[in-house]
């Protein structure tokens, strides 16, 4: 897999606008990252709540990790040379709909703080 099919899937989703985030190709989704290209791991950042996380990696750790700076932080990292395109497409859009999910989570909180 290429990081120009992960762009691919990407732009044909709703609402998706390309960036970059620490200097490298990303995706947001109504201002907020999904998903970002790490060249140097061959591998992509994907948003993801901690325990789809945790069966993730424990399924298929050849195709999803972690390092110690994701720990205490929604993302998982996914090794672009193990991951088929169908599971690739699943992904994106699963952590499309978790950025989407996040951004309402707050804005109802600042509403509640009245913010």
């Amino acid at each position: 897999m290429k990081f120009s099919e992960v762009s691919e899937i990407a732009l044909a989703m709703n609402d998706v606008e390309e960036g970059t985030s620490y200097g490298t190709p990303a995706f947001k989704t109504n201002g907020i990252l999904f998903v970002r290209y790490r060249p140097e791991l061959e591998s992509i950042v994907v948003a993801m709540d901690f325990d789809e996380r945790e069966s993730a990696i424990a399924e298929a750790p050849e195709t999803y990790y972690l390092t110690d700076h994701y720990l205490n932080y929604p993302w998982i990292l996914v090794r672009l040379t193990s991951i088929k395109k169908t599971g690739l497409r699943d992904l994106l859009f699963n952590a499309k709909k978790f950025a989407e999910t996040k951004k309402r989570s707050k804005r109802i909180t600042r509403r509640k703080n009245g913010k």
